[in-house]
């Protein structure tokens, strides 16, 4: 049993230094695209694009670890088989259902962002799918991050 905590902990707290990682480079990835986009600017590979695949590959990564967590852990998928959706309050609800659905939504706007990008020319068309999807995919994956456990 002890080593279920241990694994369970471990994975707890590299997907929450995941998450600060993912967000930071989303954050810069919408914020070049935007600039991008507003200067016009071209689209290269050594930077344009490199921000937005780590930006893709990083927010893929967190889905993977929060994917096992949600499996592994007492808040997740083990809430919802033993309480049930309404025998759940609001911040277990928040961990088992909100946050994985409206995080995997997020993951998936993200990599529609991706493929639309590959499928310009034009650097400002690139940008633009970059800037909305990627943008959209930030702004759910703020919506549902359990601040009150990143602040205590």
């Amino acid at each position: 049993m002890q080593e279920y905590e241990l694994s369970y902990g471990w994975l707890l707290t590299l997907h929450s230094y995941l998450a600060y990682i993912v967000l930071a480079v989303l954050i810069l990835a919408v914020a070049n695209a935007i600039i991008g986009l507003v200067s016009n600017k071209m689209f290269t590979p050594e930077k344009d694009f490199r921000i937005s695949l780590f930006g893709l590959i990083l927010s893929h990564l967190m889905l993977v670890v929060g994917l096992v967590l949600y499996f592994v852990s007492p808040k997740g998928f083990y809430a919802v088989k033993t309480l049930g959706m309404g025998g759940m309050n609001a911040v277990s609800r928040l961990l088992a259902v909100e946050h994985p659905f409206i995080n995997i939504l997020a993951i998936v706007l993200i990599t529609i962002g991706w493929s639309r990008h590959k499928k310009f020319i034009e650097g400002n068309k690139k940008f633009q799918s970059i800037a909305i999807f990627y943008g959209l995919g930030l702004i759910f994956l703020l919506s549902r991050i359990p601040w009150g456990q990143w602040f205590n």
